[in-house]
């Protein structure tokens, strides 16, 4: 048999030599937890031309190009020159974190990288928000579509700075024509995440609000990653959620939990949680009680038209919460230590909300006596 045409061998060798022709991605926030994990999968998929990441220290993907700065500089554009889509995961949702700190970082932060990708030529930003932002009202559709009015408020912590986020994001494109905004909205996100709904697995009983119809959805992180890398690959846009498909009752909770539920009246519940927040006892305002009120569940049909399928269920992502969690302790909303956990197992049926302050103070007192 003769040899390949010399154009032949030519071709054939410059289509092995020749990197993936998909997307440069660049990653905000890529040296530690979603952030970290998407890094590590676009690195590894072959659909990646390559993967630019940025943040405050280095993370550990070695494939990846490594930026060291942080997301509010200006000087980040320089950094995006030559990346088609920045997914943006830099945001400050720490419980113990200043309210206005973190706001004022997150919403600087979103403001830089979006201005930024503009003047860098990039054509796609991935904004991650939360399904929270859809708001959990007693009349909310069950499950909710992904186009439902946004009627949460700044109540809940962190709330107010993502409604801001997706502010920014729908004005960037009028602002920069060719700039393209696609928003990601997880249900209740688990895996490595501390949060007051993660955190409500962590008391010894389950708040219930007498009256209300608590729902539950989640999203795990894995499912997340591989939402946002569709996303990064275009293969969906526009705003669109992404969690468990269905959802689950409280009563399928406890059972699946085996924990127990205290049952308080909305006018107590909501008015200790207040008061608890505001002289500073609890990271949590009482906002954030209207997300284990109501329902907030929501559709994830454009994820499905795409193609795209959670791996996990509500229940297997509730197992693994709980799993996560054991060995912690929370009284409404505020994470306890050993010592603190010794002296709240006397508050018994008080620990969710009522008992909460006392069993703060002794904690403090007997601390102080130490």
């Amino acid at each position: 048999m003769s040899s390949p045409d010399p154009q032949v061998r030519a071709a054939r060798n410059r289509s092995t030599s020749t990197p993936p022709r998909g997307p440069v991605v660049a990653v905000t926030g890529a040296a530690s937890g979603v952030g970290d994990l998407l890094t590590r999968r676009l690195a590894a998929s072959g659909e990646i031309k390559q993967v630019v990441a940025i943040d405050e220290r280095r993370g550990e993907v070695s494939e990846a190009q490594w930026h060291i700065l942080d997301v509010r500089d200006p000087a980040i554009a320089e950094k995006l020159r030559g990346a088609d889509v920045v997914v943006h995961l830099a945001l400050d949702l720490d419980l113990e974190r200043d309210a206005a700190a973190r706001t004022a970082y997150n919403v600087r932060g979103t403001q830089t990288v979006l201005t930024a990708a503009a003047a860098a030529g990039v054509h796609r930003v991935v904004l991650c928000t939360s399904a929270m932002v859809y708001g959990a009202l007693p009349d909310n559709d069950i499950p909710l579509s992904e186009d439902a009015e946004l009627r949460a408020t700044a109540e809940a912590t962190g709330v107010g700075d993502l409604l801001e986020i997706e502010r920014l994001g729908r004005r960037a494109p009028r602002a920069h024509p060719g700039l393209n905004v696609t928003v990601v909205r997880p249900a209740v996100l688990v895996g490595g995440t501390d949060t007051a709904l993660t955190r409500y697995f962590e008391s010894p009983r389950l708040l219930v609000v007498a009256g209300s119809r608590p729902t539950w959805q989640f999203c795990h992180v894995d499912d997340l990653v591989s939402a946002l890398e569709y996303a990064a690959l275009e293969k969906v846009d526009g705003e669109f959620a992404v969690g468990c498909d269905g959802w689950l009752e409280q009563e399928e909770i406890e059972e699946l939990s085996g924990i127990r539920r205290m049952e308080l009246p909305s006018a107590v519940a909501l008015g200790a949680a207040a008061r608890l927040h505001r002289i500073g006892l609890t990271p949590s305002p009482a906002g954030d009680l209207a997300y284990t009120m109501h329902p907030w569940v929501v559709s994830v049909g454009r994820l499905h038209d795409a193609g795209w399928r959670p791996r996990w269920t509500n229940e297997e992502v509730l197992g693994a919460l709980l799993e996560e969690v054991e060995g912690r302790h929370t009284v409404a909303g505020r994470r306890l230590g050993r010592k603190d956990a010794t002296a709240a197992g006397a508050a018994g049926a008080t620990v969710a909300l009522l008992g909460a302050a006392a069993v703060v103070r002794r904690a403090r007192k007997a601390r102080r006596r130490l």
